[in-house]
C-alpha cells in the first residue's frame, strides 16, 4: 500500500478507537471554542495561549507596518539582516531562511540563536555592521541569550563607521516587556507588538515568524492565504477521521500510547529546517508529566531493518524535488510494516498550512496523552541552574570541573546505556560547521544500525528553549551526550561580569545538573581544538573500526551518567 495522509489498515485500528473517542466527545468543536478543560480543570496558561488558532486572520492588519519596515531598510541600504532570537523566535524564521530563497535584491538572513563565541563571531565577521539590521526577538523580552546578543551588536555598530545607530535594531515581542521599553528608550527603528496569547512555540505564523520571513522577499499573503485553507478544514470537519490536523494529532497520541511514540520527520531535501520547528512543538509542548512525543528530525533514513518497533513516520513530499530515494525509502518502510503518513506540498507556500496543520495536531495529541500542551513547566530549572553556575563564577571565578571522557569510553559506555525502545540525544554545545556535522550524522547512522535506536541533534543552547522540556519531563527514555567546546577564543558580552564562553559552559553545565537531577543518563565531553575528530572517533569505536578498548572505564562511566 502506498503511503498517503491516512494510515495502513493495521495501523488504522489501533488509532480508531481513539477517534471514535475524540468524535464522541466533539473535541475538534470544544477546541475551536478554546475550552480550557479539554486538557486541564484550571485555564491557567491555556485560554490565553490559544490565539494562534485565529492569528492567520488578525496578522493582516499588520502587514502595513512590515512593509513599511521592508521598506526602510531598503533605504538604509541594509544588505544583511541578523535575528537574535531563541527558540519560538528562532525556529520558525530558521526554516524560512533555509527554506525561501531570498529575492532579487533581498538581504540576507541570519538566524543567530547560540551564546557560543565561535558562532557569534563567524556572524560577525560575515556582515557589515553599518549595513546590517537585526531583529531582537524575544516573547517575555528579557531572555539572557537575546540581551547578551544586544549588548554585543548594539556595541559593533555603535562603533561602525557610517552606522544609522538606533535604526539598525527593530523589536519583536510581546506588549508591556522590557524589551519593549527598551527598544523605546534606545529609540529602534521599528517596534512589532505580537499578540499576547500565542505561546512561542505556536508563533510561525505571527509576527515572530513573518516579519524574518518579510525581509526574505516571502509573499506573506500567499502563506497565510495557505494556513487559512487549512485552518478552515480543521474547524469545518468536525470528524476527526476528516480533519488534517485532528487526524494527525489523534494517531500520534493512540501510537504513542502503544510504544510507539518516536514522530520521525522525513522531508524533501529543501524542506529538512522543518523537522527541528516540528521538534520544539512536539517536544515543548507534550513532553511532560513523564509522557510525550519525541520528534525525531533530520536522522539519516536508512533501511527498515535499523528502525524498532518505536518508530511514526511522517513524510513531507514537495513537488518538483529529487525525491526518489526519499520515495524507495519510504515505500520500504510501508512494506516492513512500518506506521508512515505522508503529506504532498505543491511548492513551498504549502508550508503555511503545514504549520497550522502540526499546530493543531499537538493540540489534540496533548488531549490524547493528558497533558497540558501549552506550559513548560521544566525550562526554567536550566535557567536557574545557569544563574547559579554563573554567580558561583563571580564569587569564585571559576566554572565547576567537568571529567573529560575519552571516545572509547564513551562508546562503550553508551553500549551499556542504549535499549530497546531508549533514543540518544546528541547536545552540541559549538559552532556548527558542515564537517561537524557530517560527523554527527555518522554517529547517529552508526548507533541506528548497532542498536536500532532513534536518535537527535540539537545546538546549545538553542535546544535548552525546545527539546530541552522533553529530556527532563518525558519519558525516563533518553541517554544524552553533550558535547562542549572549548570556547577559545573567547568573546566579552559588553555589561556583563562573564563572557559568551563562560554563559555558555554555564548552560551546559546548568542543563547537566538539571538531567541528572531527574535520573537522566547524560554524558559531558569536551571537544578540544578538534571537534569533528572526537565525534569522528566515537562512531569508530561504534562501527568497530577502532580498536577495541579496556571497559573498566566505560564501567565507572556508565554508573556516573545514571546518577
Amino acid at each position: 500500500m502506498p503511503p498517503s495522509d491516512k494510515l495502513s489498515p493495521l495501523f488504522r485500528a489501533t488509532a480508531q478507537p481513539v477517534v471514535d473517542a475524540l468524535n464522541r466527545n466533539q473535541v475538534i468543536e470544544r477546541l475551536w471554542s478554546k475550552d480550557h478543560r479539554l486538557w486541564k480543570p484550571d485555564p491557567k496558561e491555556i485560554t490565553d495561549r490559544l490565539g494562534w488558532l485565529t492569528v492567520q486572520e488578525q496578522i493582516r492588519e499588520q502587514l502595513g507596518q512590515l512593509q513599511r519596515c521592508v521598506s526602510a531598510a531598503k533605504e538604509l541600504k541594509i544588505k544583511d539582516v541578523v535575528l537574535l532570537g531563541m527558540g519560538g523566535s528562532s525556529l520558525g524564521p530558521e526554516v524560512f531562511r533555509t527554506t525561501f530563497q531570498p529575492q532579487k535584491g533581498a538581504p540576507r538572513l541570519w538566524v543567530l540563536d547560540s551564546t557560543i563565541p565561535g558562532w557569534v563571531r563567524q556572524v560577525a565577521k560575515a556582515i557589515s555592521p553599518a549595513r546590517t539590521l537585526f531583529l531582537v526577538a524575544s516573547k517575555s523580552g528579557g531572555t539572557i541569550e537575546v540581551m547578551s546578543l544586544f549588548a554585543h551588536f548594539w556595541k559593533l555598530v555603535t562603533n561602525a563607521k557610517g552606522n544609522q545607530g538606533a535604526k539598525q535594531f527593530v523589536a519583536i515581542t510581546d506588549p508591556g516587556t522590557g524589551l519593549e521599553k527598551m527598544a523605546k528608550d534606545y529609540g529602534f527603528g521599528e517596534i512589532f507588538s505580537n499578540p499576547a496569547d500565542i505561546g512561542g512555540r505556536y508563533s510561525v505564523l505571527s509576527l515572530f515568524g513573518l516579519v524574518p520571513a518579510a525581509f526574505l522577499g516571502v509573499n506573506i499573503s500567499r502563506l497565510l492565504d495557505r494556513a487559512a485553507g487549512m485552518a478552515e478544514r480543521c474547524r469545518l470537519e468536525q470528524d476527526v477521521q476528516a480533519n488534517p490536523g485532528a487526524y494527525l494529532g489523534a494517531v500520534m497520541g493512540s501510537l504513542a500510547k502503544t510504544g510507539r511514540d518516536k514522530v520521525t520527520v522525513i522531508a524533501s531535501p529543501s524542506l529538512t529546517t522543518f523537522g527541528l520547528w516540528v521538534e520544539q512543538l512536539l517536544a515543548e509542548s507534550t513532553g511532560k508529566e513523564g509522557t510525550g512525543l519525541i520528534p525525531i528530525a533530520q536522522e539519516p533514513v536508512l533501511k527498515p531493518n535499523a528502525y524498532g518497533a518505536d518508530r511514526f513516520f511522517v513524510y513531507l513530499k514537495l513537488k518538483g524535488e529529487k525525491n526518489a530515494a526519499l520515495d524507495q525509502a519510504v515505500q520500504a518502510l510501508v512494506k516492513a510494516k512500518q506506521p508512515v503518513l505522508q503529506f504532498n506540498l505543491r511548492d513551498h507556500y504549502d508550508l503555511g498550512a503545514e504549520f497550522f496543520r502540526w499546530e493543531f495536531a499537538t493540540a489534540v495529541a496533548g488531549h490524547v496523552l493528558g497533558i497540558h500542551p501549552f506550559d513548560q513547566p521544566n525550562v526554567q530549572e536550566s535557567k536557574d541552574n545557569t544563574s547559579r553556575v554563573l554567580d558561583t563564577f563571580q564569587s569564585t571565578g571559576r566554572l565547576p570541573t567537568q571529567s573529560n571522557h575519552q571516545p572509547k569510553e564513551v562508546a562503550n559506555a553508551l553500549s551499556g546505556l542504549l535499549q530497546p525502545g531508549s533514543y540518544l540525544s546528541v547536545l552540541g554545545y559549538t559552532t556548527p560547521t558542515r564537517p561537524l556535522e557530517a560527523a554527527v550524522g555518522r554517529l547517529r547512522r552508526a548507533l541506528m544500525s548497532k542498536y536500532r535506536v532513534a536518535t537527535t541533534f540539537g545546538y546549545g543552547p538553542r535546544y535548552l528553549h525546545s527539546t530541552g522540556q522533553l529530556h527532563k519531563g518525558g519519558p525516563n527514555t533518553g541517554v544524552f551526550l553533550e558535547l562542549v567546546d572549548h570556547m577559545a577564543p573567547d568573546l566579552p558580552i559588553p555589561g556583563r561580569p562573564f563572557s559568551f564562553g563562560t554563559l555558555a559552559n554555564a548552560q551546559a553545565s546548568g542543563d547537566l545538573e538539571s538531567l541528572r537531577t531527574h535520573h537522566r543518563q547524560a554524558i559531558r565531553v569536551q571537544l578540544g581544538r578538534n571537534p569533528v575528530a572526537v565525534v569522528n572517533a566515537i562512531a569508530a569505536v561504534v562501527t568497530g573500526t577502532a580498536a577495541p578498548s579496556r571497559r573498566t572505564g566505560s564501567k565507572k562511566l556508565r554508573r556516573k551518567a545514571r546518577r
